[in-house]
């Protein structure tokens, strides 16, 4: 029976690169982090984020992988922060970005809610982005001007709500103003929010129409990277707190809003901003 918003027409779209992405993120999803689920001893980085031997392994094998397809930086999520900046400065011409697992505390702790992402960036923006969710076997996926995909079959949003105050809402309250935080929990525009604590997936969900509006406070660069251009050739909107232009601001620290459908888009986008 084929899900809402996914169509099993042929997958002419996808190309050789997104293929051997997809194939080589699930092969080190299979490899490196499904035999650890559960089994893994954890720690604490200095920004107070969890990181786990998992990891460190699925970063590493990625790397190699990815490198073998196109031969240019890989910057991750779990290498020192200096070491990023330097890469990121020097991937203007080309730079993957991989967050070897988003949601590292849903995964120590057996909530099956995480993900492997991966990105190409070129000039600074993402031009391909792959997302697997080893767990329910879900790979999203998408490259600049051709399309998004959902295991394959390219990806359509779901019908979406008429209005804002019938939506499902996506919000992470932990990085937003005192003011919107306030009346987000007092007067919520929206029917019913969640939240699971991965970013990388809260993108994909809202391009497949299962999230209406997304809000985050501040992203880092692995957050968002695979996520926007799914989004995007999904044909959904986004848009940061202070701007329109998304790819403007801090890369490290960017704020997110992003609905499934433009009018829901806009009235969201219009809501937020009159509450700062």
């Amino acid at each position: 029976m084929e899900e809402r918003g996914v169509t099993r027409t042929a997958t002419r779209g996808m190309s050789a690169m997104l293929k051997a992405v997809v194939a080589a993120v699930k092969l080190v999803a299979a490899e490196e982090i499904m035999p650890r689920y559960l089994k893994v001893a954890h720690q604490r980085k200095s920004d107070g984020s969890l990181c786990t031997e998992a990891d460190i392994a699925a970063q590493t094998a990625l790397s190699k992988k990815l490198q073998a397809i196109l031969n240019v930086p890989v910057l991750g999520e779990e290498m020192p922060a200096a070491e990023q900046h330097v890469l990121w400065q020097s991937g203007h011409d080309g730079l993957w970005c991989i967050d070897p697992i988003d949601g590292t505390s849903n995964f120590v702790r057996g909530l099956p809610y995480f993900a492997v992402s991966v990105a190409l960036l070129r000039e600074d923006r993402s031009v391909l982005g792959v997302v697997y969710d080893p767990v329910a076997d879900e790979v999203f996926a998408a490259e600049q001007g051709k399309g998004a995909f959902l295991n394959g079959a390219k990806l359509i949003g779901r019908e979406t709500v008429g209005s804002l105050d019938l939506a499902l809402a996506n919000i992470d309250l932990k990085r937003l103003s005192a003011k919107l935080v306030t009346q987000l929990s007092s007067h919520p525009p929206y029917s019913s929010q969640r939240n699971f604590g991965a970013s990388a997936l809260d993108w994909c969900y809202t391009a497949a129409g299962r999230y209406d509006v997304y809000l985050h406070g501040g992203q880092k660069l692995w957050d968002y990277a695979a996520g926007t251009v799914i989004l995007q050739e999904a044909g959904g909107h986004a848009c940061c707190i202070e701007n329109d232009d998304f790819y403007r601001g801090d890369i490290w620290q960017r704020s997110v809003i992003a609905a499934s459908d433009k009018k829901l888009f806009d009235e969201w986008k219009h809501w937020v901003r009159a509450q700062q």
